[in-house]
């Protein structure tokens, strides 16, 4: 097989790339525009594979997209703006084109080519947040910022082709990723750089929201999973069923490197601040597919990568 993985030079896209050549035997086409949150880096040990191929250019682009479209057998599409907070500081408009305008331009060439499988990555973040139980994919979607909401509208307009134009549509809905190749804006990235010099860590709130966390090639093991086996038309929720209170994984960065709590810094939380995510993952596992990462050793593998390369270059 032969995939384009768009967004493939961003943190969960180029995990993937790497599992695809490294896993499989398929053919890969990597596109991504390069934007701050990409990077060359995170394909610097496939730049050169004999069956991967990159090339820089925005999914928005219907001439590049197209041609390139026509040329292979499956869409992974990860292109994507990501962080919440630059949706509600900055303005949402990259947001829509880029996550809902760049979609559309996908899928339409997908329907042109005939593409024999377009497999959108989501996220748990589009059922907005769940104080108790956990989300199936059934539930309504209640997106509560404005990136969850462009992701919403993006996983509504891949399902309609699916139903209109018999698209072989599928949607994986993910819980929070960590590991080797985050944007240092997330979360964990950004409490290591700080804790290894000595920074203060600046905390939303009291600390006291859940997130599920997932290490990254559990994740990419799920997609590829869902890529092959799932039903099209379905939406495969993929979860760890690891919930962590944000202090608390604070609090194990922290030990980790032995850094002291002391450099906790509560600060005030952010607007529209979701409380918990949880995942119901039954439909997925019936695939065969289960995680393999625990949080502790997840979480020392990416200690271990970003202490090792945030002084050599962008991680």
């Amino acid at each position: 097989m032969k995939t384009l993985v768009t967004g493939g030079a961003g943190f969960i896209g180029s995990n993937y790339v790497n599992y695809l050549l490294t896993e499989t035997t398929d053919d890969v086409v990597t596109l991504d525009s390069l934007t701050y949150a990409g990077s060359l880096d995170n394909l610097e040990s496939v730049l050169d594979h004999q069956r991967h191929e990159f090339v820089e250019g925005d999914i928005c682009d219907s001439g590049l997209v197209s041609e390139l479209i026509a040329d292979v057998d499956a869409v992974v599409n990860f292109a994507a703006e990501s962080h919440v907070d630059r949706s509600i500081d900055s303005g949402s408009k990259p947001f829509v084109h880029s996550n809902v305008e760049g979609t559309q331009t996908l899928l339409d060439a997908s329907v042109e080519a005939g593409i024999d499988r377009f497999l959108q990555v989501s996220t748990d973040e589009v059922y907005g947040h769940i104080l108790s139980g956990k989300f199936s994919e059934s539930d309504p979607l209640n997106p509560r910022n404005p990136y969850a909401a462009t992701k919403a509208a993006a996983d509504m307009i891949a399902n309609s082709y699916n139903v209109t134009y018999d698209l072989p549509v599928l949607i994986t809905r993910s819980s929070n990723n960590f590991g080797p190749r985050q944007h240092p804006e997330k979360l964990i990235p950004k409490f290591i750089k700080r804790a290894e010099q000595g920074e203060e860590v600046p905390l939303y709130g009291d600390g006291s929201n859940i997130r599920e966390w997932l290490y990254v090639e559990d994740n990419c093991r799920a997609i590829d999973t869902v890529l092959r086996n799932g039903n099209e038309g379905e939406i495969y929720n993929v979860g760890s069923g690891i919930e962590l209170t944000n202090l608390e994984v604070t609090h194990r960065i922290l030990d980790e490197l032995g850094a002291s709590r002391d450099l906790i810094s509560f600060v005030e939380d952010r607007a529209g601040h979701d409380q918990r995510y949880a995942l119901e993952t039954s439909k997925i596992e019936s695939l065969g597919w289960s995680t393999e990462w625990k949080f502790e050793e997840g979480l020392e593998q990416t200690i271990d990568y970003y202490t090792s390369n945030y002084s050599s270059r962008k991680v």
